[in-house]
């Protein structure tokens, strides 16, 4: 992913209004990120309202971005979920479902779609190796690591069509 800046960030949003977005708070760290290389996806949670998540993805030399709300609840730690962009399992409340408001008309009206995403939304870093998951949370595949990263890709791609559809 390439660099983003406040402003690319802001214009991206295709299921809120413009005056959300301008008021949504940006990542704590977008600065001094360093490691655009290796994201597929920025992704980061409101400080202040913890249910809300936001996504930025480049999308046919676009960037699309989704505002996101996580499904409230505590699991308890022995029971794992998967994610459904880069199949990592998390105990607990690792993963969240996550739903965005469908963008135009539809999500006006209040039709969203969800889909189980890890709670950090570090996909990206856990298929390249770069953040462990809990023992247990990424298993041994034959797919090469390049493999991975264009499943996520794909997976991704599937639910921002969603979001469009």
């Amino acid at each position: 992913m390439k660099p983003l800046t406040e402003h690319d960030i802001r214009t991206s949003f295709v299921n809120c209004s413009k005056g959300e977005a301008k008021r949504l708070p940006l990542p704590k760290n977008l600065t001094d990120l360093d490691h655009w290389d290796d994201l597929d996806f920025l992704g980061w949670f409101d400080l202040s309202a913890p249910d809300r998540r936001y996504l930025v993805v480049e999308r046919a030399d676009e960037l699309v971005g989704l505002s996101l709300r996580s499904a409230s609840g505590n699991r308890g730690f022995l029971r794992r979920s998967l994610c459904s962009l880069c199949l990592t399992t998390h105990p607990g409340s690792g993963v969240s479902l996550m739903t965005s408001p469908k963008a135009g008309p539809a999500g006006r009206a209040g039709n969203s779609v969800g889909l189980y995403i890890c709670a950090d939304l570090d996909c990206s870093l856990y298929v390249r190796g770069r953040k462990k998951a809990a023992p247990g949370g990424r298993m041994e595949e034959s797919l090469t690591v390049e493999q991975q990263i264009e499943r996520l890709r794909g997976n991704l791609d599937a639910f921002v069509e969603r979001v469009f559809g």
